[in-house]
């Protein structure tokens, strides 16, 4: 009962997965979903990011967590567009809940829409939220060991970011060992090695994310 549940619930999430996937693609809107452990580092990296983000790219950011909006008030505090998505519990975003929030945003001006997901590695992997990238976090304060403990993530996603790069000179943390890992699991994963307090890696994710944005725009004018 509990498998036949589960189905079923995937299954009306990915139908709204696919209606918000058809709104965002009408938009010519590029949408990044950012998963990580709790901790990992979203909200500091997406202050980095944005801070760092060309005036000509507007952006709008989603921020998912159980209970708080105090990631979103770091980002609006930062001067961007953003809003917090509480979910009472719940450790993970859905289609619902980012079909409902961005009715009452301006898609139009937007030419990309972040969303930062629930600090965990296991069920925001199965929730499709109608994002073109899954992007997951592993910071080298956690095992090397990750992305073959919490495959499904690894294997879905398109970017990993190494985290926190900075602290390696302190840790243990094999850094060969890890990308290793990421890699049997998912040969085609881009990964970008990244630090706010040096601000290594933040010029080469941005021009990932700006490729992404001008492909995407690049595939409605051949329409």
């Amino acid at each position: 009962m509990k498998i036949k549940l589960e189905e079923k619930v995937l299954s009306e999430n990915d139908k709204i997965a696919n209606q918000n996937r058809d709104l965002f693609k009408e938009k010519n809107l590029y949408v990044i979903n950012i998963i990580s452990s709790p901790g990992a580092g979203k909200t500091s990296i997406l202050e980095k990011f944005l801070y760092k983000l060309s005036p000509d790219i507007t952006a709008y950011v989603l921020i998912g967590d159980v209970q708080t909006e105090n990631d979103a008030r770091r980002i609006q505090d930062a001067g961007y567009d953003a809003r917090q998505i509480i979910t009472g519990g719940a450790c993970h975003l859905n289609a619902q809940m980012i079909g409902k929030n961005v009715e009452s945003i301006d898609l139009e001006r937007l030419d990309m829409l972040i969303i930062e997901n629930v600090g965990n590695l296991v069920c925001p992997a199965a929730y499709d939220l109608g994002e073109d990238d899954k992007i997951v976090v592993l910071s080298v304060t956690e095992g090397e060991d990750k992305p073959i403990k919490y495959p499904a993530i690894f294997n879905k996603a398109t970017l990993m970011l190494l985290h926190k790069v900075d602290l390696l000179p302190h840790l243990k943390f094999d850094k060969k060992k890890a990308i290793d890992y990421a890699l049997a699991v998912n040969a085609q994963l881009k990964v970008i090695e990244t630090s706010c307090v040096t601000g290594e890696g933040f010029d080469e994710l941005f021009q990932w994310v700006r490729s992404n944005i001008n492909m995407k725009k690049a595939r409605k004018h051949k329409v």
